[in-house]
């Protein structure tokens, strides 16, 4: 078998692997280099994922590329924007010349004798292996299974008549409009789709093991707008940046200097979002400090403008297992509540689970739940929140 030696060989035609090949390009412009791919197209998970409302969770003033301004009106933006703004950062400097399209690596060695790197891929619907060499193996491959998003096993699923999504693989025959839908997780994933699903859905439920700290914070960022307005957009471009990565520094230096402050902080502005009367503590108060892990990012507050607009509920729960029958149980702790949380399709769980009394702006009590199965609910399962059989 031949093989063809580069000096540089980048895995991947996301955000990451296409930024890669532009400073190769400009600060080592002697150097040879190519891209493997192993879908059709360019943009990795800004392509791959097609769930209703996909968008950055972070600022695109940071998480775009430094030498490219972002332009768009909104600084946190929605996928097919960003998609855009990759594809046209490709073909503007050349970059999509160097792709091998449905390459997908499958193994590399390291030889220290020749100081190279051997990388096998599979080739097209054939699956032919192909091999590469070089000096320099940079993996732009981001931490997602394309093929499959991670799954954890429910025991009854296979009894679950209605159906089952992992927002990594969307369905586009999926129509949810006045269906009861509940999601499962609380990070992400889960927060861009809740509201996104709540404008059509006739009741969504958030199910999560453990709170997340939310934060709200506008799309459009009116001080950004304002310079772009006035000064030349690369030096606009490069304040704006800085202004947001030195505050992110500054945000979680005093996170782990002062927890409890910005903990008040975080809390109170979702008080303030929600109202005095919404159990916060329940919901929106996790067991650790800011920063122990992410934060999550809710544009113009739009998750508490849908829980205000009374188009969901939020429920707290431990672990759960799906059933298609109502009267069953599940393990000695369980035992039946006073009223049923009734849905399209439902759940039953143990230890903890905390269901509504009534619709609206719920009021969440700890029980567990025994309901019904039928046949048209939907669980969504975000990728961001499924870590393995810990996480039931």
């Amino acid at each position: 078998m031949t093989s063809e030696h580069v000096d540089v060989l980048i895995v991947g035609a996301g955000l990451s692997g296409i930024g890669a090949g532009y400073h190769l390009q400009q600060k080592c412009p002697g150097k040879s280099y190519a891209i493997l791919e192993g879908r059709d197209c360019i943009g990795g998970t800004w392509d791959l994922f097609r769930y209703p409302g996909i968008r950055s969770d972070s600022d695109m003033f940071t998480l775009g590329y430094s030498f490219k301004p972002w332009t768009e009106p909104k600084a946190i933006a929605d996928g097919p924007r960003i998609l855009n703004y990759v594809r046209e950062t490709a073909a503007d400097n050349g970059i999509d010349k160097k792709i091998r399209f449905h390459h997908r690596v499958k193994r590399a060695s390291w030889s220290t004798q020749d100081a190279r790197w051997t990388v096998e891929a599979e080739r097209g619907g054939a699956a032919e292996i192909v091999r590469f060499t070089c000096s320099f193996l940079f993996m732009c491959s981001g931490y997602y299974k394309y093929e499959e998003g991670y799954t954890p096993q429910f025991s009854g699923s296979e009894d679950f008549a209605g159906r089952i999504v992992h927002p990594q693989k969307w369905p586009e025959d999926i129509d949810y409009a006045g269906k009861r839908v509940v999601v499962i997780g609380s990070g992400a994933t889960a927060v861009t789709l809740v509201p996104e699903l709540a404008r059509t859905a006739g009741h969504v439920t958030m199910l999560q093991r453990s709170p997340t700290y939310v934060v709200s914070r506008p799309a459009q960022d009116p001080v950004a707008n304002k310079l772009r307005a006035r000064l030349p957009a690369k030096l606009a471009y490069h304040l704006i940046r800085w202004r947001n990565v030195l505050w992110g520094m500054f945000f979680f230096q005093l996170s782990r200097r002062r927890p409890a402050r910005v903990k008040q902080l975080i809390l109170g502005g979702v008080r303030m979002a929600l109202g005095p009367d919404y159990d916060i503590a329940t919901h929106f108060t996790p067991r650790y400090n800011p920063w122990d892990q992410r934060l999550c990012l809710v544009p113009d507050g739009d998750l508490f403008t849908a829980i205000r607009q009374r188009a969901r509920s939020r429920h707290h729960r431990h672990r759960h297992r799906s059933q298609s029958a109502g009267d069953g149980r599940h393990g000695s702790q369980c035992r039946r509540p006073r009223n049923r949380f009734r849905a399209d399709a439902e759940l039953q769980g143990h230890d903890v689970f905390r269901y509504p009394q009534s619709g609206g702006l719920v009021r969440l009590h700890q029980c567990v739940v025994d309901a019904e199965m039928r046949p048209d609910l939907r669980i969504c399962l975000p990728p961001d929140q499924l870590h393995g059989p810990a996480w039931l």
